[in-house]
């Protein structure tokens, strides 16, 4: 079986990554998701067109993937939250499903009557979740923010990433970075939740923040600066390898491409690496010979290695560490991501037909279940399921026509 999360119905409603995500991989792992959408607007994420200087769209397709990433397998309903008239589809919804899904803010949240009394007034049994910048208590509650700001600058990615002196600060390595991984960590919280509801009879209200995020991931660090008691200095880095370790570290190579090194037992993997670099000489110098003395000269030994490595192309030091017990990496951008062979080999990048019959592919979420990675479908297009879902909830084409002369639903 890999789809753990067969029969369990997930009402969405919400709109960018942060949560959607959530939904995806819910989706991924055998949910059926019903997403709500603004019945004119949408998600506000379909009218982006430009993201980090890049054009996130192709004229003459409906291939969209910052909807597609976060959206995948789920049916979309167009629904006037604020329309009297859309009340009743909307709580058919809510009784027919398990999990109750939002990023709205507490005040929206209110206005709708979507809070968790009222969504709990209609089924006590739901599982409420609720995906914010800041948290639901303190004075930020009612704080929006972007995984930008909450995420990556307050949880402390943003410090901890920008080098001592620096004119800027560095950006996040990819769009939505901290809105997946909140994405997937919503999931767990919601696989926790059905799991505690099965064993308990009570529904769960979950909660997860971008910021709690954030700190999650910065976690070591930040642990390390309550024990000291205060802001712990900055390490001054050297240019090569590290204070005590000439393994670890990035080095150029020949044609301009980075290696990651990160052999953290010095004493162990020196050897090895003089042999595969064919500078079996520098593994019996005397400068080098113990592991204490290559901690004491790590300086003088990186230096060795930046030189090293710098003689030669990627393609031959890629060939040359094959089989290498030493831990080492090139250093990949995106697209040599999406062709890795071990993505690959493992079924982390998955087909999906878009909605004009051409094959495409997606990065699956990174759980996998009896070794089998999952199958996707693409994510709706606006409104797509509106006249569907509708009707599974028992409103006939006369109700439908009425209600979009009213302008409650698409």
């Amino acid at each position: 079986m890999n789809r753990p999360m067969e029969g369990v119905r997930v009402l969405e409603v919400a709109q960018f990554t942060f949560v959607p995500a959530a939904g995806a991989v819910l989706a991924d792992w055998g949910a059926d998701i019903v997403k709500v959408e603004h019945p004119e607007r949408g998600d506000s994420q379909r009218g982006l067109v430009r993201i980090r200087g890049m054009q996130v769209s192709s004229e003459g397709t409906s291939w969209f993937p910052i909807m597609e990433g976060p959206n995948r397998g789920k049916r979309s309903i167009g629904l006037a939250l604020d329309s009297p008239a859309a009340r009743p589809l909307l709580e058919e919804l809510v009784r027919r499903s398990d999990v109750f899904l939002t990023n709205y803010l507490p005040g929206s949240r209110s206005r709708l009557k979507i809070d968790v009394d009222d969504i709990r007034a209609i089924n006590p049994d739901i599982i409420y979740v609720r995906g914010s910048g800041y948290g639901q208590r303190g004075d930020e509650a009612d704080k929006g923010g972007y995984d930008s700001t909450a995420f990556w600058a307050r949880g402390g990615s943003a410090a901890g990433s920008t080098p001592p002196g620096a004119e800027t600060v560095t950006w996040q390595p990819s769009g939505a970075y901290g809105d997946s991984l909140g994405g997937m960590t919503i999931a767990g919280g919601i696989a926790a939740a059905l799991y505690s509801r099965k064993m308990t009879g009570e529904p769960s209200v979950v909660d997860v923040s971008l910021v709690g995020v954030g700190a999650w991931a910065t976690g070591f660090s930040v642990n390390l600066a309550m024990l000291a008691g205060g802001p712990v200095p900055p390490e001054e880095q050297p240019k090569h390898g590290s204070t005590g370790n000439p393994l670890i570290g990035t080095y150029q190579t020949a044609d301009g491409r980075w290696l990651m090194f990160s052999m953290l037992q010095p004493g162990t993997y020196w050897p090895e690496f003089c042999a595969v670099a064919g500078r079996e000489d520098l593994a019996a110098d005397e400068r080098f010979n113990t592991v204490e003395k290559i901690m004491a000269n790590a300086g003088e030994a990186a230096e060795l290695v930046a030189g090293i490595i710098r003689a030669r192309p990627l393609a031959e030091w890629t060939e040359r560490f094959q089989g290498m017990k030493g831990q080492w990496s090139v250093v990949q951008e995106p697209w040599e991501v999406s062709r890795d062979p071990a993505l690959r080999a493992n079924g982390n990048i998955v087909p999906v037909t878009d909605a004009d019959g051409v094959d495409r592919e997606l990065v699956a979420s990174p759980v996998q279940f009896d070794e089998r990675p999952p199958h996707l479908t693409r994510a709706p297009q606006f409104a797509e399921h509106t006249d569907e879902i509708a009707r599974e909830l028992g409103w006939d084409d006369d109700d439908l026509i009425s209600l979009k002369i009213e302008g409650a639903i698409t």
